[in-house]
């Protein structure tokens, strides 16, 4: 037996394939950008009050550990970002949006 046993994160997905810590809508990407940027476990869990700084630590003990898997998963939500960016910037071309914000702007001020 052991003398300390370690705590997992409480690490959830999604219905959008989004990891967020426990019950709250703190990302996994989130808190891992956080800490790539030189923040400490304690800067991390002010940012994001909804977190506690034992889950904070021990997020942060699961992606020293696993990093090449959290990694992957960083890697496959970027792709999934740019997906949707180019879909919705196909959807909805910024051809000509300044023109026509300047003339709405034009317009109301008349």
């Amino acid at each position: 037996m052991h003398a300390f046993d370690a705590r997992l994160p409480p690490l959830r997905g999604d219905e959008h394939g989004v990891i967020r810590l426990g019950g709250t809508r703190v990302s996994l990407e989130s808190v891992v950008i956080a800490f790539d940027r030189g923040a400490t476990a304690e800067e991390i869990a002010e940012s994001f009050p909804s977190v506690d700084l034992a889950t904070v630590y021990a997020t942060l003990a699961y992606v020293l550990t696993e990093r090449d898997r959290v990694d992957r998963y960083l890697s496959q939500r970027k792709a999934k970002v740019d997906e949707l960016r180019t879909e919705a910037e196909h959807r909805f071309p910024a051809d000509g949006l300044r023109a026509r914000l300047v003339s709405r702007r034009r317009g109301e001020a008349l």
